[in-house]
């Protein structure tokens, strides 16, 4: 099982940035599927997270500002970010809860991607 994150780079304050993150492998099912950020020497927080039924927690963001998305049929999970500034600087990770297909049934296990670079500067 694999976490494939995308979208994260450089933009002004003030500019928009679009994250993306699928999910590959011996997937049986999905629960939770969310996105968690880390600033430099901070801890990793939430910022947004999505269950298998639809429900949708935000962490200490504005939820003005960030909407996540999520699509069950291709085990994807999008965050939309508008209006950055400096304090969204951090290494946003892509996170799922995923059961994997055994023997004996599903096996859960939580599941992060590599992470990726969200930087607001002028």
């Amino acid at each position: 099982v694999q976490l494939q994150a995308s979208g994260g780079g450089s933009v002004q304050p003030g500019g928009s940035l679009r994250l993306s993150c699928a999910a590959s492998g011996n997937i049986a099912i999905i629960n939770d599927m969310g996105w968690y950020r880390q600033a430099p020497g901070k801890q990793r927080d939430l910022v947004a997270l999505t269950t298998s039924g639809g429900k949708v927690t935000y962490g200490e963001v504005d939820e003005g500002r960030f909407t996540i998305s999520r699509d069950y049929a291709r085990n994807m999970i999008h965050l939309q970010m508008n209006s950055l500034n400096a304090e969204d600087t951090a290494v946003y990770y892509c996170y799922a809860e995923i059961g994997r297909a055994v023997v004996t049934g599903v096996d859960l296990e939580d599941y992060w991607g590599q992470g990726t670079q969200v930087t607001v500067s002028s």
